[in-house]
């Protein structure tokens, strides 16, 4: 089975002054602003590293329901946070590492079988896999 999720985004003007729009198939996010100030800086909008962590921290919340669920475990409550980091390297950026940090309540669990499934849906969460994978494109340039 595989199934597709779209993203967008719209640019216009250079990297610092330009300004940008981002948008969702499901319609979550239509339009909304991001720009070289909110992904560098203090202004309200978003920027592609809090998406990443969004997507990081909801994704391995359900993969932790799924192996918990393999366990027999039924959690409470996961609250998942994910941080992602961007950093100059080389003449560019990187997103150079994410950190989840995770609290759950598990009725029948221990700490040790926690930390071992919580590592699982880490290690298996597709958004953690994306985070090391090849990435395709397709480009076309328009006059």
């Amino acid at each position: 089975m595989k199934i597709v999720r779209k993203g967008s985004a719209e640019w216009a003007g250079g990297m610092k002054d330009g300004k940008g729009a981002i948008s969702t198939e499901s319609g979550a996010l239509s339009a909304y602003p991001y720009g070289f100030a909110s992904r560098f800086g203090d202004l309200k909008g978003s920027n592609p590293e809090e998406l990443v962590g969004a997507a990081h921290a909801s994704c391995f919340s359900m993969a932790f329901s799924m192996v918990l669920g393999q366990a027999e475990l039924t959690a409470t409550s996961i609250k998942t946070n994910s941080a992602v980091a961007i950093e100059s390297v080389g003449e560019g950026f990187a997103i150079t590492s994410a950190h989840l940090t995770v609290e759950a309540k598990i009725p029948g669990a221990t700490d040790e079988l926690f930390q071992k499934l919580a590592t699982a849906a880490k290690e298996n969460c597709p958004v953690s896999k994306l985070l090391n994978a090849n990435i395709t494109m397709d480009a076309v340039l328009v006059n």
